[in-house]
């Protein structure tokens, strides 16, 4: 029998085959467990009921109720509490439903989405995501741009993450030297469209998540397009010019941008949200009010790059879109972060919005798109 916490009574408590042959009496059965533990199975014949609405869902104080869970434990918390509200029998079914299920016992799988609940089970775990969490990412939609070093891992983990729709744009293909750090593609899919290649693996990961493979290069005549309908748009561009009109795009439309880069042995990361928090959060003009010269920011193909340094960044920029989506802890917004993987440390530097920005400064109107190619080449 189970201690008693402070004054609470200690519940009664019975096999499952004694519950199982009560139960064949007319007593009644609760299972006490979450929506996604019982998705995999529970004792033929239960009721599923949380636990903070037993007394008021069975009213009638003496009637026989059985309470079982997952391994015994919370039914002999939720069998005291009713004690202690007045009925007078009630039990625990020791062992709970893997006892139920190891003595051979009916059981029965509830009507609903199966692999809903067994595929993103950890997720229904978490406070901060639960069922309600998880159908938010499932109806929640993203655009990729880049489905290269970047945009590869945090595609996989978008993906894995159930998010619901992932847009991928990139008008390159496949290369043999991608292999190093862009996880997506294979050895057997060099020479194939980098969207193409993207869809089928994250298809094959998660077939619940819809991918639209936009084999174009992002440019002022299709941003619209790609950014509309979208909830968070993930920069994983490896070229400025790409960079700011995504930023000025995310502006006019309103939507968060998750921003990425990485050089050599360094990347950075940091949320723009100034197209909904005019005058209080910067935009990566803030940041970076006008390029660097060509010479001093040569890309991955120039430079190089340590192939695991983009999946750290990747990573980081999912982790903030799935906060975005969920609305829960605390983003990058107004924040960079830098991280040294040859030192193995992280740097955070505060960004403050510019009020004088020439494309998000409060009451600003849009200036429309600039010819970026020129802009960043200037």
């Amino acid at each position: 029998m189970p201690p008693a916490r402070d004054n609470q009574p200690m519940s009664p408590i019975v096999t499952p085959q004694q519950a199982h042959d009560r139960q064949r009496a007319g007593a009644l059965l609760v299972d006490v467990r979450e929506e996604h533990e019982r998705a995999s199975g529970m004792a033929a014949g239960a009721v599923a009921c949380a636990a903070a609405d037993l007394a008021e869902t069975f009213g009638d104080p003496g009637r026989e109720i059985h309470v079982i869970c997952e391994s015994g434990l919370r039914s002999a918390r939720a069998a005291a509490a009713l004690l202690e509200r007045g009925y007078a029998r009630v039990f625990s079914v020791d062992g709970g439903t893997r006892r139920w299920r190891a003595d051979g016992l009916p059981m029965v799988v509830p009507e609903g989405d199966a692999d809903f609940f067994e595929r993103y089970s950890r997720h229904l775990r978490l406070p901060g995501v639960g069922v309600e969490g998880q159908r938010r990412l499932e109806s929640a939609r993203v655009l990729l741009v880049g489905a290269g070093g970047l945009g590869s891992p945090a595609a996989f983990y978008l993906a894995a993450a159930g998010v619901g729709l992932l847009r991928i744009a990139d008008d390159d293909v496949v290369d043999r030297s991608n292999l190093q750090r862009q996880i997506l593609h294979g050895e057997a899919r060099v020479g194939q469209p980098k969207v193409r290649s993207a869809a089928a693996a994250l298809s094959a990961l998660n077939p619940r998540v819809r991918v639209e493979a936009v084999e174009e290069r992002v440019t002022s005549a299709n941003v619209d397009a790609l950014v509309d309908g979208m909830d968070v748009v993930l920069d994983g561009a490896d070229n400025f010019p790409a960079r700011y009109l995504l930023n000025d795009a995310c502006v006019k439309h309103g939507k968060p941008l998750v921003y990425g880069a990485v050089h050599r042995f360094e990347g950075q990361l940091a949320v723009f949200d100034a197209g909904r928090h005019r005058g209080s959060q910067p935009c990566y003009r803030c940041l970076f009010p006008e390029p660097p010269p060509p010479e001093a920011a040569p890309n991955c193909a120039e430079a190089g790059v340590l192939g695991v340094l983009p999946g750290v960044i990747g990573l980081l920029q999912a982790t903030e879109v799935l906060k975005l989506l969920l609305g829960t802890g605390e983003t990058l917004a107004g924040r960079l972060l830098q991280f040294d993987a040859l030192a193995a440390r992280f740097r955070e530097t505060r960004i403050p919005p510019d009020p004088d920005c020439a494309v998000c400064a409060a009451g600003r109107e849009f200036p429309g798109y600039a010819d970026y190619a020129r802009f960043c080449t200037a």
